[in-house]
């Protein structure tokens, strides 16, 4: 439980958030910068979440949020150059930077659909073969180390009120797939504001933090789900195909097929038909064995407190650079319901997370992070920061756009505490 001191102190901190609605280009204060807002919509004007956000010949980018808007900084030097915006299923477009100085409408994404031939079809014997050469050859995704910078976000719900919500830019020394070393992360910057009294963190510690994200890169980390023992656990069918940045992609349905594992998933991978590599992948957490799956994915509960997980769904990105593919963004969100002895009413939390690459270059100059300052994967965001900040306590860092209804939520929060 929180000290009166501590909780005095969220309160005295600045909370401020940026609202960023209409569109143009205006000048950064601080280095030189550009920032870019807009919004993506499809044909009938309804926004469009996890848009892909690209400034061209550089390695900068973002995504929207859900309700399809994003912001977007770039160096002064760009201001003249094309963004590629894009997203599973839509035909992508390229605009002008300058464009959208004067042009305020949103930007439309058109759908598209795509016939692949019988001969690309009957390439593969099954669908189970196309999908164990992808993750057997490994060829399409990237074979080099990376030096990544990522914003990540994570809010956690009560019913359906917002209790805590985490902001933080981090640095990711990306290892290549095909060695055995893990990711390093640093915590770069971040803010939290918590609802410690809706919050109940005395009952359960939600399983949280950029490793959680990060996790789910499948081709880095395939021992989560397809181990060369669990392909036999699997049925695998093709799906309508579909495209990507003009590119045509195999579209895999996965789910279980018998009983022998812990844990199975199902969900649909997305695979480029020319380099074999996948370019997305969304899947769920199978819960349908409540006995099994009861204390899943809860770092800490007391002994008088059962967490049964009602959904657990995941969704992972590739981006392509040259002929490879990295890692550029991930989300999870996990829904729970939490039974404690002598209480009348069970409690229901979500969190939901999500981490988008904003910046990385190969890493040539053989970069590190010391390891005083790596994340633990079992640490708790909300732990170990606090307090939000100013307006420009992002400076150069790219983010998320925050959610209308984020920047509401942190208002009551900030009521709450007052209140205590």
């Amino acid at each position: 439980m929180k000290t009166k001191q501590q909780i005095q102190f969220w309160i005295r901190q600045k909370l401020l958030l940026i609202v960023a609605m209409s569109f143009g280009l205006v000048l950064s204060a601080q280095n030189n910068l550009v920032t870019v807002y807009g919004k993506v919509v499809d044909k009938k004007n309804n926004p469009l979440e996890a848009v892909s956000i690209n400034v061209n010949q550089s390695n900068i980018a973002t995504v929207t949020n859900t309700e399809g808007e994003f912001v977007l900084k770039v160096p002064e030097r760009l201001e003249s150059g094309i963004i590629t915006i894009s997203l599973l299923g839509y035909k992508s477009r390229m605009i002008q930077l300058s464009v959208l100085r004067d042009d305020a409408k949103d930007i439309i994404l058109q759908e598209d659909a795509t016939q692949l031939s019988a001969v690309n079809i009957e390439a593969y014997k099954s669908a189970e073969s196309l999908v164990r050469k992808v993750f057997s050859r490994l060829g399409g995704n990237t074979n080099k180390a990376a030096y990544m910078t990522a914003f990540y976000r994570e809010t956690i719900k009560r019913r359906n009120r917002n209790v805590s919500l985490t902001e933080a830019v981090v640095n990711i020394l990306k290892q290549p797939h095909v060695v055995g070393r893990r990711d390093a992360v640093k915590l770069n910057k971040a803010r939290k504001i918590t609802d410690y009294k809706r919050l109940d963190t005395i009952s359960i510690k939600l399983q949280g933090g950029p490793f959680s994200t990060l996790h789910l890169d499948v081709m880095k980390y395939p021992d989560f789900i397809f181990t060369d023992e669990a392909f036999d656990y699997y049925a695998f069918t093709f799906s309508q195909p579909t495209v990507i940045n003009d590119r045509n992609v195999y579209v895999v349905n996965f789910e279980p097929k018998k009983e022998g594992l812990n844990m199975t998933y199902f969900g649909k991978l997305f695979i480029d038909v020319q380099s074999i590599a996948l370019v997305s992948a969304e899947y769920s957490l199978d819960l349908s064995n409540k006995a099994r799956s009861r204390n899943l994915l809860v770092r800490k509960r007391p002994n008088d407190v059962i967490v049964y997980p009602m959904e657990a769904n995941y969704k992972v990105d590739y981006k392509q650079q040259g002929k490879q593919w990295y890692y550029s963004y991930s989300n999870l969100y996990l829904k729970f319901k939490v039974n404690k002895k002598r209480q009348l009413f069970n409690k229901v939390y979500t969190l939901s997370s999500e981490m988008a690459v904003t910046d990385w270059e190969i890493n040539t100059e053989d970069k590190t992070i010391a390891r005083k300052d790596r994340l633990r994967p079992s640490v708790i965001i909300t732990d170990a920061i606090s307090g939000f900040s100013d307006p420009d306590f992002w400076g150069e860092y790219n983010l998320i756009e925050p959610d209308k209804s984020i920047e509401r939520a942190i208002e009551k929060i900030k009521k709450n505490l007052e209140k205590s």
